[in-house]
């Protein structure tokens, strides 16, 4: 394979570097008769999409020729790297294929019988819950996903899915065998039962309160709160019709989704950008995830490194150093001045060849 070069301000710092891609590794040292592709601009480390469904559509289930187009889509848009957050297929073929973008895999979503979406998750009881956390813990790569909360028909209302008592147990078999555990949260009642078992991430957390912002800080606990996806929250309740209770209640969270995301910024509780892609969510969106972060609180460069630097370093891969993945986007001007810049990369590289 030709060893690359480019030059640019590699982010998110502010000096111009030369940097040199080999064997699919960034190298700081000059190598010999390097073809140069970047000259001048800005370097990024290649965005995250931290929430994402590669193989879930909007009728559910995709197959894996659908699930790869998906993948192609949120490469073009500069997401190199995925934690998938539950698929209902086996997306492993996927991770063979150096022309699309890594994946880090959740497993199939924990659900119990009719409290999720048909035919996503595994189905259990809550005695089984630790025990299938064990399966998902072997057939994914380091993360498993609960569903925490969801309607409740016989309530009318968001209700909590597990036991404190199973869920201490349930995280405890992921945390002893090295992976980590995330969940699903609308309302307010799971959170505390999730937060004090010691999950390691909230997705969405539209229920969040001051008393559990402040012990996710403590914690280090992270937040995904998928702007993109609360957007629909309106369209939910529109359609729930037979349940006026739980409508009035995701209006309500509707409502305050953008300031319990500059609450927990300030708090310092860890937030990442993730977009709930597939389903109803479109893939490629990342940008728009990371205006929705700058626009409840964060710094044009928070809401960068939260599907940037700061991601990749939360799930365990480096930005641009010696030795580092050679995954990364080239832009001719600052995206930390305008956003929209993130939209069109000049260059695209995963894996240390030229994608885009």
């Amino acid at each position: 394979m030709t060893a690359l070069h480019l030059r640019g301000v590699v982010l998110p710092g502010h000096d111009e570097r030369d940097l040199w891609v080999v064997n699919g590794r960034v190298r700081t040292q000059p190598v010999p008769n390097a073809e140069t592709v970047v000259d001048g601009g800005y370097l990024l480390p290649g965005l995250v999409d931290a929430h994402c469904h590669v193989g879930i559509g909007p009728g559910g289930p995709v197959d894996l020729d659908t699930a790869a187009t998906q993948a192609e889509t949120d490469r073009d848009a500069g997401t190199l790297l995925i934690r998938d957050c539950g698929a209902p297929i086996d997306t492993r073929p996927l991770q063979e294929r150096l022309d699309l973008p890594r994946i880090i895999r959740a497993g199939r979503h924990l659900a119990r019988p009719r409290r999720y979406i048909r035919h996503l998750g595994v189905e259990i009881e809550p005695e089984r819950l630790p025990e299938a956390v064990a399966e998902q813990v072997a057939y994914g790569d380091g993360w498993v996903k609960l569903v925490g909360d969801w309607i409740d028909r016989d309530q009318g209302d968001l209700a909590p899915l597990w036991s404190d008592d199973v869920l201490a147990k349930a995280i405890s078999v992921a945390h002893d065998a090295g992976a980590r555990v995330t969940a699903h949260v609308f309302g307010e009642d799971a959170l505390p039962g999730l937060v004090n078992a010691g999950i390691d991430c909230i997705e969405h957390g539209t229920g969040l309160t001051a008393d559990v912002i402040a012990e996710m800080a403590a914690r280090g606990t992270a937040l995904v709160p998928t702007l993109i996806n609360i957007e629909n929250f309106p369209d939910i309740a529109a359609g729930a019709g037979r349940f006026p209770g739980y409508a009035k209640h995701m209006l309500d969270l509707h409502a305050r989704a953008g300031a319990m995301v500059a609450e927990a910024v300030a708090a310092g509780v860890p937030v990442y950008a993730g977009t709930d892609a597939g389903g109803g969510i479109a893939h490629g969106r990342i940008v728009d995830e990371i205006v929705a972060l700058r626009r409840a609180g964060m710094t044009a460069e928070q809401a960068i490194g939260a599907a940037s630097w700061s991601a990749r370093g939360w799930l365990g891969w480096s930005g641009l150093e010696e030795g580092s993945a050679a995954d990364l986007l080239a832009f001719d001007r600052d995206p930390r001045l305008d956003l929209d810049v993130l939209r069109a990369p000049t260059r695209i590289i995963l894996r240390g060849r030229v994608v885009g």
